[in-house]
């Protein structure tokens, strides 16, 4: 069988997993699978803490975007010993979800969904899951804190559903969101060391990526004195250098901030907009400080999640030593990083918010404003385009063949992720604002690498943005 016949085959396949009334039309043009998440949720009581249920609910306002392998409750900063009452509130929200998801359908004309069995393998990007799928996939994990509970005692529906998920025949990477701690997973990865060979246990941890919110498996009171205590630590010594671990120190700062200052739009935009919106609770320290571990991985061109210091929206990491000084992780904990980090983070905020109130109003009314589909230089798609060149060339970067699908008027601009990059000097970029851009390659650029990002924006209500980044590569 030759490429082409095999392609004609592989979405043909594709096609007969997803018929068209379970996917939709526009989820169908593309035949594109899902990135793979797991939440570690210490999901709360509003009068507790109600920025877990906040991002759950934008989480689920974007689950055509994410294959929800599991939602697992369990331990964090609000107690060390998790009440598994506190589960229900994590119920009450796909209760509303299930309310809102045929409206939320429409976004992508999708009619039906698949049967349980079915939406149990792999999905494709644009699907929306039903209530019934999220209610299949959540479970308590761990409800202790500290790598000392880890052993026999501490086996939970959680730590086993991690182990089963890593273990199946897929090559996407199982990405572990740490709400709260990730102690639920270092108990999968305890088990696993028990059970199995070095080489095995290696192969188990090469499927899991995780991003943790700060390191939440020790009390608040001792956050930055006792890391010792916590699994996180255990886990980067054992398995930090076969397992991709991002410690989050700044997007999720930014992100409670800039949502309480922003509140009143929060009040307008999201709250009282379908059922998930008449129970997104007013933060009581900071709106939505767990989003960016979801938004890391959430497919808009931006960035290759596996890269951590491409950066993206839910933040921009280096690899070094994290704030316990114990093991090197992708971290942005010291200042100049976190400098660096917050100054995307505030730039990306309007469109992260617009991309969630664009969607709470599908929930509300079924009918809304859609993200633009970007194509650089015939190249339609998400992946990052990697282009080669050479020193003193110009090379021609065209997105005039971007399209809307609302037929909504596009908007560009290109511009320069220098951090990204392995060029440290000044890049000769024209056109920023157009939709073609013609960046002259530096002569002291051999060997080196240049990230450009396209970034395209309609005049719909809200303006909604979508990206593609381009890699040019100088051999």
């Amino acid at each position: 069988m030759n490429r082409k016949s095999l392609l004609f085959a592989l979405f043909g396949w594709l096609l007969s997993l997803y018929p068209l009334s379970a996917v939709g039309k526009h989820a169908a043009n593309a035949v594109e699978l899902k990135p793979r998440i797991l939440i570690l949720t210490d999901i709360a009581p509003s009068d507790v803490e109600p920025d877990d249920m906040e991002s759950m609910i934008r989480l689920l306002a974007h689950a055509d975007l994410f294959e929800i392998e599991g939602l697992v409750t369990s331990t964090g900063w609000n107690t060390s010993n998790y009440p598994e009452a506190w589960a229900k509130i994590l119920q009450q929200v796909i209760d509303a979800y299930e309310k809102d998801v045929a409206n939320l359908m429409r976004r992508s004309e999708q009619t039906s969904f698949l049967p349980l069995d079915r939406e149990q393998e792999k999905q494709a990007l644009g699907y929306w899951p039903s209530a019934g799928y999220l209610r299949s996939r959540s479970v308590m994990g761990s409800t202790k804190m500290g790598y000392r509970v880890l052993g026999t005692d501490n086996h939970s529906a959680g730590s086993e559903l991690i182990i089963r998920l890593a273990d199946e025949d897929d090559a996407r990477p199982l990405w572990i969101l740490a709400w709260g701690g990730a102690n639920t997973l270092a108990q999968a990865i305890w088990k696993v060391r028990q059970e199995r060979s070095e080489e095995q246990i290696n192969e188990f941890l090469h499927k899991l990526c995780l991003y943790t919110i700060t390191d939440q498996d020790v009390g608040w009171g001792e956050r930055h004195s006792n890391y010792p205590f916590s699994s996180h630590q255990w886990m980067r010594k054992v398995a930090g250098k076969e397992m991709l671990f991002i410690w989050d120190e700044s997007a999720w700062l930014s992100q409670n901030s800039l949502g309480s200052i922003h509140w009143a739009e929060y009040a307008e935009q999201i709250q009282g907009h379908g059922s998930m919106g008449a129970i997104y609770p007013k933060y009581k320290y900071g709106v939505e400080g767990d989003t960016p571990s979801f938004l890391h991985v959430l497919p808009n061109g931006l960035n290759d999640p596996t890269q951590p210091g491409q950066g993206g929206w839910g933040g921009y990491f280096v690899w070094e030593t994290g704030m316990d000084k114990a093991a090197h992780v992708w971290t942005n904990s010291n200042d100049s990083i976190k400098k660096i980090s917050q100054r995307y983070e505030g730039y990306f905020y309007p469109a992260v918010f617009n991309n969630f109130a664009a969607r709470m109003e599908w929930a509300k009314t079924g009918k809304g404003n859609r993200n633009p589909i970007v194509t650089v230089n015939g190249h339609q798609g998400m992946e990052i385009l990697t282009l080669d060149s050479k020193p003193g060339k110009t090379v021609t970067l065209d997105a005039s063949k971007s399209t809307d699908p609302d037929r909504d008027a596009l908007t560009f601009r290109w511009w320069i992720y220098p951090e990204a990059g392995t060029y440290k000097g000044t890049v000769a970029l024209t056109g920023e604002n157009t939709a073609r851009a013609t960046i002259k390659m530096p002569t002291d650029a051999a060997g080196k690498t240049i990230h450009v990002v396209c970034e395209v924006t309609d005049n719909g209500t809200p303006r909604l943005t979508n990206y593609r980044r381009v890699i040019l590569r100088l051999p």
